[in-house]
């Protein structure tokens, strides 16, 4: 592992840090994440207790980094956590603390630690 941090890892790395650095995105991902199943936004509006449009500003950031992904159905619209991504995310902070990435498994071998396919 080299010192230096190429400048798209780092973007991609402050990016997801940056995603998680408010406490209402932090809500969202522990609910999506212990839910275990798709949600709409009236769904976590309920459980967050914040506004409709501060929950869908922050649905919005959390699917442009890669953490949240969304179901379309009809007329509306189901979020669920993106299981590689989060996987994923340790791994960036060990790569930004100097330690070693965790090697990915075997059956992970064709794609890059953020869970896409190289």
């Amino acid at each position: 592992m080299s010192d230096f941090l190429e400048r798209s890892e780092a973007e991609q790395y402050a990016s997801w840090f940056k995603a998680l650095a408010d406490a209402t995105r932090i809500q969202i991902v522990t609910l999506l994440a212990r839910g275990g199943a798709p949600m709409t936004v009236g769904e976590i509006v309920a459980a967050v207790a914040v506004g409709q449009s501060t929950v869908s500003h922050h649905l919005k950031g959390l699917t442009e980094v890669g953490f949240v992904l969304v179901e379309r159905e009809g007329s509306f619209s189901r979020y669920r956590l993106n299981e590689e991504c989060v996987e994923a995310f340790p791994s960036a902070a060990d790569v930004v603390m100097g330690r070693p990435a965790p090697v990915p498994a075997a059956a992970d071998a064709g794609r890059d630690r953020w869970g896409r396919s190289r």
